[in-house]
């Protein structure tokens, strides 16, 4: 009797997982497949597992043993080579598939418009899992709901207005460390800018919003870094559900022990700082950004408060986000100063007449409009980082389209801010004067998108731009630069778009440069 009841409860589970498998691998991939191209939206064909992956990673790993002309500014069928294929192919928005995941790559600002300002909560934040999880944790870049509403209050507190104001002489005291160090190289050296702003990022984001140094974070930036290169190797892997738990990869074994080395670091720094309070050394907990986090963790209010682990993936996300969008909008920017060195003069010019041979201050670089134009048309030709992702969760309407649940969304900024349909037949070519304007002119809003659109837009857009225009203004008056020979043109997609060989550049003491021009 107990055996043909066992034999029977076998039966009715493995009936039911068949009936699971079928139902996620085949029934609702189909449904989306229907559903999408009865609405004329069409993609790829995909393999029954891995859905488009397999053809996604040969693209790009082929894609990256090449390399670009050093004028060639188009970089999507680098960068993305699927998307540029598929765009031709199908139109601005189609679908491919991550395995059984339906994904919806959108490109046309109409439609991106709509789904960053969507205010039906129907279409949220994807819940990342495994590899980069472990980099940002359930922090305010993947949050959603009241915890994201609470974090971001910090965040916005803590990036904007009187506070952005106060890091200004921390800026200028890391990047002047950072030029007075390259004082002391010797005539026309070379120097990898990718390298050099990775540690002059990482020193200003550590001081600013955790009150600490890099070399006292110098062991949380490596662990990032670390955790980073186990995302890249694994992003195309697909596993069976469950399996993963159950039998664990080197790399995932590297990457939980990475994980709690560095929460244990983090945690460590929050003791720090909560014993000094508790002791009398300080009176409050500070007003960067480690201190209001810890502010709301000791809330009177039990509502208000946040626990330890939220501040925890609060800091993850700010120590990476802080650092390497920076570094890379700095890196992308020299490179194109580097190589239009008419456009570097013209900078230069204004960076002296408005500071001379003074450091630069908050209210200067606010007044720096050809620095602004080079920076923007930078963030054109290079957004920092794509694609913005979303899921959505319930059926919703886009303009003529009605998306069903549980598809995601996926936005190629890349794809937009080079589509010369919006930008005209120059959209590949730098060309700051299109922000002469301080927008660029009849231009839809959601056609450049380098920091995000709508309610979640990058808190630390500001932060970004400000360290950009304080650490140029301070090289150019300082140094010319060109760039080096040894420059390989290879933009990537890692976890923001980089030089996938840094930048070299050939540095020289202004006074020589201003001799040779006389």
């Amino acid at each position: 009797m107990a055996a043909g009841t066992a034999v029977f409860l076998l039966g009715v589970l493995s009936a039911s997982s068949i009936f699971y498998v079928l139902l996620k691998l085949w029934w609702k991939p189909l449904r989306i497949q229907r559903i999408m191209r009865s609405q004329g939206v069409y993609g790829p064909p995909s393999n029954f597992i891995y859905g488009n992956m397999i053809q996604v990673m040969k693209m790009k790993f082929e894609s990256m043993r090449t390399s670009l002309d050093i004028s060639d500014h188009h970089i999507l069928p680098r960068v993305n080579p699927h998307i540029h294929l598929w765009i031709d192919k199908y139109g601005k928005n189609f679908i491919q598939w991550n395995g059984t995941q339906a994904q919806l790559i959108v490109s046309d600002p109409e439609t991106i418009k709509e789904i960053l300002h969507n205010r039906e909560r129907a279409i949220t934040k994807i819940d990342l899992g495994g590899d980069a999880r472990r980099i940002f944790g359930d922090g305010l870049s993947t949050s959603d709901g009241e915890k994201w509403a609470k974090a971001r209050r910090i965040a916005d507190y803590a990036f904007h207005g009187e506070l952005l104001k106060n890091m200004m002489p921390t800026m200028v005291s890391c990047a002047e460390a950072m030029v007075e160090k390259w004082k002391k190289n010797d005539e026309g050296k070379e120097l990898d800018l990718f390298e050099e702003f990775k540690l002059l990022t990482s020193d200003i984001i550590a001081h600013t919003a955790f009150g600490s140094s890099y070399l006292e974070g110098k062991f949380i930036f490596e662990t990032l870094s670390k955790l980073s290169m186990i995302l890249f190797k694994n992003q195309f892997k697909r596993r069976i559900p469950g399996f993963s738990k159950l039998f664990k990869t080197k790399d995932a074994r590297e990457g939980d022990e990475l994980e709690m080395r560095m929460k244990n670091s983090i945690v460590s720094i929050i003791k720090k700082r909560e014993e000094k309070v508790m002791s009398g050394e300080a009176d409050n907990y500070g007003n960067d950004f480690l201190g209001l986090l810890l502010k709301a963790k000791n809330d009177p209010d039990p509502r208000q408060r946040i626990s330890v682990d939220d501040v925890v993936d609060e800091c993850k996300t700010v120590y990476f986000a802080g650092q390497e969008t920076t570094n890379v909008l700095l890196s992308w920017t020299s490179f194109l100063l580097a190589t239009h060195v008419d456009w570097q003069e013209e900078a230069r010019k204004e960076v002296f007449d408005m500071f001379g041979n003074t450091n630069p201050t908050l209210e200067g670089i606010a007044k720096l409009k050809i620095m602004s134009m080079i920076i923007k048309e930078s963030l054109r030709l290079y957004p920092p980082a794509t694609p913005m992702s979303r899921m959505v969760k319930k059926e919703v309407r886009l303009g003529k389209l009605v998306l069903p649940a549980s598809i995601q969304v996926s936005i190629s900024n890349i794809a937009v801010h080079h589509d010369t349909a919006t930008w005209g037949e120059d959209a590949h070519e730098f060309k700051p004067e299109r922000f002469s304007e301080g927008t660029a002119k009849d231009i839809p809003s959601a056609a450049y998108i380098p920091f995000g659109l709508g309610p979640r837009n990058c808190v630390g857009n500001i932060l970004a731009v400000n360290e950009t225009k304080i650490a140029l203004s301070m090289i150019l008056q300082r140094f010319s630069f060109t760039i080096s020979p040894a420059y390989v043109h290879a933009p990537f997609q890692f976890l923001t778009i980089c030089p996938q060989h840094g930048v070299q550049v050939k540095i020289h003491p202004l006074s020589d440069h201003l001799s040779t021009k006389k």
